[in-house]
């Protein structure tokens, strides 16, 4: 199973995490997939709810036009572009050459903790 682990970084920390990530990788470590968001905020704008039940039904679903992934959710592939648009510019989808669109994940593990104010 290929899981996504999505989490919130603040900019300095995810600086960090990339520059292990880099010397991990340059010893030829396996990396695990991440996306890392600035902010709880930003991460509920980019996957509100719409988006986070498309994300699950294109989940091991493999390369979908957006009028198949559109059927897929029960909406309209207008609605459904945009989302589309949308996760593709924060790095969560991918884009085939045939324009086709593709969660290339199995599973998502999102990972942030909440604390008292």
């Amino acid at each position: 199973m290929k899981t996504v682990t999505i989490d919130i970084l603040s900019p300095e920390d995810m600086r960090h995490r990339m520059a292990q990530r880099l010397a991990d990788a340059a010893k030829g470590r396996k990396q695990a997939p991440r996306i890392s968001f600035a902010s709880r905020e930003l991460l509920w704008q980019v996957l509100a709810p719409r988006r986070w039940s498309l994300l699950e039904k294109l989940a091991g679903a493999g390369p979908l036009g957006i009028r198949e992934a559109a059927r897929l959710v029960g909406r309209d592939p207008s609605g459904v572009h945009g989302d589309i648009k949308a996760l593709l510019a924060a790095g969560l989808l991918w884009k085939h050459a045939d324009g086709k669109v593709e969660f290339p994940y199995d599973a998502i593990h999102v990972d942030f903790t909440v604390k008292a104010a």
